[in-house]
């Protein structure tokens, strides 16, 4: 089906065609160009950190980090099930065991209460996911780390502009990553970036995604490495995107406010937010009554030229991480959700169709 509005298209700038073309007429279109360093500093700066690396795409991104910080065969690691399947899967990249816990009802993200029952002598980490870009409760997850010397990974993959107590989500944990995919709040097609505070981790995630190359001898790799770098001109189109970051951010919160205007909340849920929390909006989420519900809108909003998408599935319930224990939460939330269109392109007009399309169904 062709539809007429998408769940996700990018904001185009300006000076993307430009910052591209610029990297064609000067020959400077691999992993090496002014516009990698460029976009490295830029997007330190916007998070305020210290070290931003550039890599290939959020999973990549992931693998990196969790290598930097020798997770390894034998290790466990913290993560909810309720998540994108990149989230685990880097972790059995490294060999280390994922070891689920649920989330909350009203925000959807990873329930820090369960996180001590499930630390044991093999624990080495834990890796908080932003999911739809509402934080996890930052503050008590590094009192967690700290009483059990566990490190902390953040997946911000969708939390571009989000934040924790007026900090940008990335910066509480050891290392962090981000994701630049086509339907992120700012792309670079594909691309991540993988963030820290810590100068010798960021040496080391600069070694590992370069194929392992020591610094003083040409073609000599003292470690495993992979090539999980960014093209210039991938860092060129998410340099022109990162410039218009904050008319991006405000797109998304006009959005958010104006599917608040039209939708009928006696049909509906959405996501709650914490106080201490501000949300990027990257997705615009609903919870219908019941999961039936659920998957009969997504048909009639299709037929109406209306594109939609599901929530994840809990990881715990795929058959090469399957749990036979009960994660209620996730479970429930999981059957429930439903992604709406949420391009920084959408016009009130189109919000206001999407939002009487779903009072008609449940009106009819």
């Amino acid at each position: 089906m062709s539809y007429k509005i998408k769940v996700y298209e990018p904001y185009i700038s300006d000076n993307q065609k430009k910052y591209v073309l610029d990297c064609l007429d000067t020959n400077w279109i691999s992993s090496k160009g002014k516009y990698l360093s460029k976009f490295e500093i830029e997007f330190s700066n916007f998070i305020n950190i210290k070290n931003s690396i550039a890599v290939s795409n959020g999973t990549t991104a992931l693998h990196a980090a969790l290598l930097a910080l020798d997770i390894k065969h034998g290790d466990e690691v913290i993560v909810p099930t309720f998540t994108y399947i990149a989230s685990v899967n880097s972790i059995a990249y490294v060999g280390a065991t994922p070891i689920f816990i649920d989330i909350e009802e009203d925000t959807w993200q990873m329930n820090v209460e369960e996180i001590e029952n499930k630390i044991t002598n093999k624990t080495k980490a834990i890796m908080v996911v932003h999911l739809y870009g509402h934080p996890v409760e930052m503050s008590k997850v590094l009192k967690i780390a700290k009483k059990y010397n566990l490190k902390i990974i953040e997946d911000c993959a969708e939390a571009i502009g989000s934040y924790y107590e007026n900090n940008h989500v990335g910066t509480f944990g050891d290392i962090s990553c981000f994701s630049f995919f086509g339907n992120k709040t700012i792309t670079c097609g594909e691309g991540g970036m993988v963030c820290t505070n810590d100068d010798e981790i960021a040496k080391k995630v600069r070694k590992i995604k370069g194929q392992g190359l020591a610094e003083d001898k040409e073609y000599w790799h003292d470690l495993i490495g992979y090539n999980y770098r960014m093209t210039n001109i991938q860092a060129a189109i998410g340099l022109s995107q990162l410039e218009k970051i904050n008319i991006i951010l405000q797109k998304k919160q006009n959005i958010l406010n104006t599917y608040k205007k039209y939708l009928n909340k006696k049909y509906v849920n959405t996501q709650k937010l914490k106080s201490n929390c501000k949300n990027g909006n990257w997705m615009i989420s609903i919870l219908t009554k019941n999961s039936k519900d659920r998957d009969l809108l997504r048909n009639f909003l299709a037929e109406k030229n209306i594109e939609t998408r599901p929530f994840f599935y809990p990881i715990h319930t795929m058959k090469m991480y399957k749990s036979f224990e009960l994660f209620p939460v996730s479970t429930m939330i999981s059957s429930k959700g439903l992604n709406l269109p949420s391009s920084p392109n959408l016009t009130e007009n189109q919000i206001s169709y999407i939002c009487k399309s779903i009072n008609e169904f449940y009106e009819s």
